[in-house]
């Protein structure tokens, strides 16, 4: 499962799944337009339902709040191998779950995201909860 971010990158993101080549790969949506975040409209106007199953998660924020998702996505999302989260939102509405499955790929946009992740912020990261460091397992 990918769970897409803004609508401006999901040109790379249709890259990647084709790159992936993986004959099953699901790519979630915002339910509503929030801020930038993809839309179904955009990500059927680049074409990534060529590459990918694409569904909504069923709500409106600029995150993927598990607790207010559709029970479409859940039944995706519970049933994946492995989940691609894109984007500081998904990470702050995520970050909690203590989910291997989930690879966070975003930069840390904010002092308080930067610090949980002990980066600086501006940093692009790509990180999964298999180990926690002590700032880390605050949350």
């Amino acid at each position: 499962m990918y769970l897409g971010d803004n609508a401006g990158e999901i040109v790379f993101d249709k890259l990647f799944i084709e790159t992936i080549m993986h004959h099953e790969v699901f790519y979630a949506v915002k339910g509503a337009p929030v801020l930038n975040d993809v839309t179904m409209t955009d990500a059927k106007k680049v074409g990534i339902d060529l590459v990918a199953d694409v569904i909504s998660n069923g709500f409106d924020v600029p995150s993927t709040v598990l607790n207010k998702c559709s029970k479409e996505f859940l039944e995706v999302y519970n049933s994946a191998d492995l989940i691609i989260s894109k984007g500081q939102g998904n990470f702050e509405g995520l970050m909690r779950q203590k989910d291997s499955r989930i690879f966070f790929l975003l930069m840390a946009k904010c002092d308080v995201i930067a610090e949980i992740l002990n980066v600086e912020k501006g940093s692009f990261v790509v990180y999964n909860q298999t180990e926690k460091t002590d700032k880390q397992s605050k949350w």
